[in-house]
């Protein structure tokens, strides 16, 4: 086989190896550019963080300390030792867990159907006017630009301390994210059937509702699902600023060094956040199956 192989005249073959080593030469100063860049930006990055290595170095060792004393109750013993003592709260933090699970959910949904209406106006190949989707679009990014903690701080003023704020917050943050994530998926359909339905004289939401609904339904429950993943861990952190839940617990743990109480909550959460991931990681990939069977 090898006897076989015929070898180019060195006359064609040298401008061959000359190009092929320039392209090699290039990529790599890109690549070394690239990185050049990276470093310049972790730097000033870290210049205007005011991050100081040497005292980085110095206390390093409290992380491991911190995590030390969490896992210890209040009288030294390691906390499995003493379940019922250390999960001396649980009934009271199961309630707020499920308050966190409910601001989720109830977040979710909402911003689920605002992200669904906005997607049909915001996709370029349905939209009804171009304006209409230049306008939906910038609602969606601000939607998802502003943090959630910004938005709960702001109806926590409104609303008091509550899990209102929390679902509102989570809401309208979900509704520009899956926004984006919808309209992008209605942008990849196929337009014939859209063009058919449009045709036989239909309006434009029976043509959205007939046409491209079932075309990309399933991919936006996936979508609705993984931000519901996220949105748990989300919601677990609103109590920080009084929106309900159970890090309204977690935060007054930590701010009075009740370090037994902060791994039981934390254990709490990541478990919960856990079994959600394994349970709609499964619920995904089915729908996934059934839209390849189709």
């Amino acid at each position: 086989m090898a006897a076989g192989v015929r070898r180019l005249p060195e006359e064609r073959l040298a401008p061959l190896l000359r190009a092929y080593d320039r392209t090699i030469r290039a990529k790599r100063a890109q690549a070394a550019l690239l990185l050049a860049c990276m470093a310049i930006a972790v730097l000033v990055s870290a210049r205007m963080a005011e991050i100081d290595p040497a005292r980085l170095a110095a206390n390093i060792d409290r992380f491991g300390s911190f995590f030390a004393r969490i896992m210890r109750l209040e009288d030294g013993r390691p906390v499995w030792t003493d379940v019922a003592e250390w999960f001396w709260g649980a009934r009271r933090w199961l309630v707020l867990l499920a308050d966190t699970l409910l601001i989720a959910y109830v977040g979710t949904a909402l911003g689920a159907v605002a992200g669904f209406a906005a997607a049909f106006l915001a996709a370029a190949n349905v939209a009804p006017h171009p304006v209409v989707c230049f306008a939906v679009r910038r609602v969606l990014e601000f939607c998802r630009t502003v943090p959630e903690l910004v938005f709960a701080l702001i109806f926590v003023v409104a609303f008091g301390l509550s899990p209102v704020p929390g679902v509102l917050a989570i809401a309208i943050h979900t509704a520009g994210a899956l926004g984006k994530q919808f309209y992008e998926v209605v942008e990849n359909i196929d337009m014939r059937p859209v063009d058919g339905v449009s045709a036989a004289g239909a309006t434009w939401t029976q043509t959205m509702r007939f046409a491209a609904v079932p075309q990309v339904m399933s991919n936006l429950v996936s979508y609705t699902l993984l931000r519901f993943e996220i949105n748990v861990r989300g919601a677990s952190v609103m109590g920080f600023v009084g929106a309900g839940g159970i890090g309204q617990d977690l935060v007054e743990a930590i701010r009075k060094f009740y370090y037994a109480d902060v791994s039981a909550l934390l254990l709490l959460i990541i478990a919960t956040v856990m079994l959600i991931d394994l349970g709609t990681e499964k619920l995904r990939h089915r729908l996934l199956h059934l839209q390849e069977a189709r």
